[in-house]
């Protein structure tokens, strides 16, 4: 048993070290910022209610990073462990009110150090990093509504849910468990007298993303139908179920010995009339089981990475149904495997990082940008306004270039019909824009650019 003087101490410490560890790790050892920060970096660049891929919140969250750090990379790896650590401390309190201890509390987050989720893939701030303070929310202002019935709770928990939906669209899953939960306690004869305020509030946030789809013919629901890959034949909606629980299996395996190591005996005590048990069972279970769902009627391919929040309460969960036979008196060997798996995923990814030079990180934004600012400096007297291309080529030249021009993906038909005073750069098969190229046209390896200023 620890201390309750000394639980506080060693979750801010764990705190602490995992906030510093994987912002200073990824840091130090990328040479560029990965796929996917980059890609909203674009998107921030030139804010909307949305992108062709994904709504826009993690868009506006790098923006006002961007505005404050400007293109420091290490940045950006604070940005994702702010996100990770706010949704450690909401688990953590949402645990304190669940078990009414502070040493199942601390534990119900310290087993998160074992799904890699929450470790070795944070560094790259994206739209699945982006739901995980608003879904840890979620789920503790739906407990308090149920729990207290104040109007303030349905406030917070209609908000969260909104930027949790903005964040990105498998936020829903979580949204059906959680009315799965104000179902089953209503059966259960509770009254919720300020129920209707949560809707509304979520509703009037997304709005403005939802007249953007309207106006943008779905763009992103149909490129997520497209990623899953779904409807296809017959075998996928038996493979892809099949490879889906495969893999949930596998990254769960260090959680698990962790968790072992804090159970006496494994007899789970199952008891449906819980309904502490029910609302983790709602809220933690019920939205991975429609995932699933979705896998086997859709014949979709669910991607890994996709499922990052959906095991934020694994933990209080797991401890939940073992909770008479945890065993928290002897402690050496949980607190071993868990500094071995706290110091493994860091080193693991140094390792990667060291020894794959043919990562995305590896990229030489910073110099290409240099080269091609060089060049602009050279042939034109204006600023560089635009970047024209994909999220990639073209978003890391917006972030990296002083100036820092807004990225667009569109064409606007021919680079001729561009004005000169705005500054632009195009981006893309180096064939096409050789010949189209009204301007200075040049090559960044495997693309060309085509330069449009003012002489």
């Amino acid at each position: 048993m620890i201390a309750k003087k000394n639980i506080s101490n060693i979750f801010v410490i764990f705190l602490f070290l995992h906030l510093v560890i994987w912002t200073l790790v990824p840091a130090l050892s990328n040479i560029n910022l990965p796929l996917d920060t980059i890609e909203a970096l674009a998107w921030g660049s030139n804010l909307d209610w949305g992108f062709n891929k994904h709504p826009p919140l993690s868009a506006f969250v790098v923006e006002i990073f961007y505005q404050i750090f400007g293109n420091q990379d290490w940045a950006y790896y604070f940005l994702s462990q702010i996100f990770v650590i706010i949704a450690f401390i909401v688990v953590y309190k949402f645990s304190e009110e669940i078990f009414n201890n502070k040493n199942l509390a601390l534990f119900s987050v310290l087993l998160l150090e074992g799904i890699y989720f929450y470790n070795f893939t944070t560094p790259e701030f994206n739209v699945n990093v982006a739901q995980l303070p608003f879904w840890a929310l979620t789920v503790y202002y739906t407990w308090r509504c149920v729990k207290y019935d104040k109007a303030i709770d349905y406030v917070f928990l209609g908000l969260f849910a909104g930027l949790g939906i903005l964040s990105k669209y498998l936020f829903i899953y979580l949204i059906i468990g959680i009315k799965l939960v104000f179902f089953y306690f209503l059966k259960k004869g509770f009254k919720f007298s300020h129920f209707l305020i949560a809707g509304p509030i979520t509703l009037l946030i997304i709005l403005p993303h939802l007249i953007w789809l309207t106006e943008n013919n779905y763009i992103t629901i149909t490129y997520g139908l497209l990623r899953a890959g779904g409807l296809g034949n017959f075998i996928d909606h038996l493979v892809y179920p099949l490879i889906f629980l495969a893999k949930q299996i596998g990254l769960l395996i260090p959680f698990l010995l962790m968790s072992f190591l804090l159970i006496k005996k494994i007899k789970p005590k199952i008891n449906l009339k819980d309904k502490k048990l029910v609302f983790l069972l709602l809220t933690t279970i019920a939205p991975i089981f429609f995932m699933l769902l979705t896998s086997m009627i859709m014949g979709a391919k669910i991607r890994t990475m996709w499922m990052t929040p959906f095991y934020l309460f694994s933990g209080v969960l797991l401890i939940y149904v073992f909770k008479k036979n945890i065993v928290i008196n002897k402690l050496k060997k949980f607190f071993l495997l868990f500094t071995f798996l706290f110091l493994l995923y860091p080193a693991a990814y140094l390792s990667i990082s060291f020894l794959n030079d043919s990562k995305r990180t590896d990229y030489p934004g910073q110099e290409i940008a240099r080269l091609v600012q060089n060049k602009w400096d050279n042939n034109f007297i204006n600023e560089i306004k635009i970047v024209v291309g994909d999220e990639w080529y073209a978003g890391n030249l917006s972030y990296h270039l002083n100036s820092r021009p807004a990225w667009t993906n569109e064409l606007k038909n021919k680079t001729s019909q561009i004005n000169s005073s705005e500054g632009v750069i195009y981006t893309g098969n180096p064939e096409i824009l050789k010949k189209i190229c009204p301007g200075v046209y040049g090559t960044i390896k495997p693309v060309g650019y085509c330069m449009i200023g003012q002489k």
